[in-house]
């Protein structure tokens, strides 16, 4: 029988990742990517113990498309007159997001949700997974002038990753999402070719990834006509109502339309990056799986993934998680619960 890895597993897991970002050769974001598409796909496909986890190329590279996507468009500030695709290594244009902005112009597509369902997609998810097979999965187990294969084992068209790999990427995810993206956002900062582009302005990491303010106020206005003006967590009417993430940013910053509820101001300051008491986890789930459909047209229209299975799954990571550190939960303003 599988069991999670020991508290020193886990410890030398969290040494070599450190590992990897003070010393591996990042000449690219790619191996940020990587990272971040690993601690996700252990999310939604792992298990609470050290059973190894099998990953297609294929599933790697729909993650790429999905972190790629915004970023392959131009970027400008108002303080700068120039606007361009950012550049994402130090030689020329990274080939996946070339491959990606190519086939925005070519297809009629605004999210990569939506892109799923043009023909040229399965050419693009190709393409993408032969570049990620090629380069950061070659290369991320690299570090300091050697290898730390503690990852995963390679197959033609997979990875394996090995014992105790996917528990520890599902049990630290917030912490590597938060190095990844943090170290991708300045590696893009650092880039002389960024320069002219970028300005002095730093709201950088928001266009690398989250969804905009113009976005949001779209969702909020299709969540009221789908739910009506009311806070899911209070019940109070009113017409001040805000977006709000039920597993909050901070633990799974990855925006998903299942996980949006609308929220007033009151209850969404209170709750803040805090996960939701039972009781609105169940009235949760009872509400977009009735409504999986709606929400996910809404999310069509406003360009957001959306995925009523995968948010669900990062619903229970996120729980188990929080049990399993005696975490509190968020009932009310100023009441919380014991996780369980």
């Amino acid at each position: 029988m599988s069991s999670a890895p020991s508290a020193e597993e886990q410890l030398d897991f969290l040494t070599k990742i450190q590992r990897l970002f003070n010393e591996s050769d990042f000449s690219s974001t790619y191996k940020y990517a990587l990272l971040i598409s690993l601690a996700d796909l252990a999310i939604e496909l792992g298990k609470e113990d050290d059973s190894p986890l099998e990953l297609s190329n294929r599933q790697i590279a729909e993650r790429f498309i999905e972190l790629y996507w915004q970023q392959a468009t131009p970027y400008k500030t108002s303080e700068s007159n120039e606007s361009g695709i950012l550049f994402q290594n130090n030689g020329t244009q990274a080939a996946i997001v070339k491959a990606i902005s190519e086939f925005r112009q070519q297809n009629n597509c605004n999210s990569s949700q939506t892109a799923k369902r043009s023909k040229q997609y399965k050419k693009l998810v190709t393409s993408v997974a032969s570049t990620v097979a090629k380069q950061p999965i070659n290369y991320l187990q690299n570090v300091g002038g050697g290898t730390l294969p503690f990852l995963y084992e390679r197959n033609p068209n997979s990875i394996i990753l090995k014992s105790g790999v996917a528990y520890c990427l599902r049990r630290f995810q917030p912490l590597i999402q938060q190095l990844a993206r943090s170290r991708w956002t300045d590696f893009i900062k650092k880039n002389t070719k960024n320069t002219p582009i970028l300005g002095e302005k730093d709201d950088l990491n928001s266009f690398l990834f989250e969804i905009s303010r113009k976005t949001l106020a779209l969702i909020c206005t299709c969540l009221k006509d789908l739910y009506g003006n009311k806070c899911f967590y209070c019940n109070k009417a009113t017409s001040e109502l805000e977006v709000d993430h039920f597993i909050p940013f901070s633990l799974y910053p990855r925006d998903l339309m299942h996980n949006f509820v609308l929220a007033c101001p009151t209850c969404n300051r209170s709750k803040s990056d805090t996960l939701a008491a039972k009781m609105h986890l169940d009235k949760w789930v009872e509400l977009i799986t009735n409504n999986s459909e709606a929400v996910a047209k809404i999310g069509e229209q406003a360009g957001v993934s959306s995925n009523l299975e995968t948010s669900l799954a990062i619903a229970k990571w996120g729980y188990e998680s929080a049990t399993l550190s005696n975490g509190l939960t968020w009932n009310k303003q100023g009441s919380y619960d014991k996780s369980d």
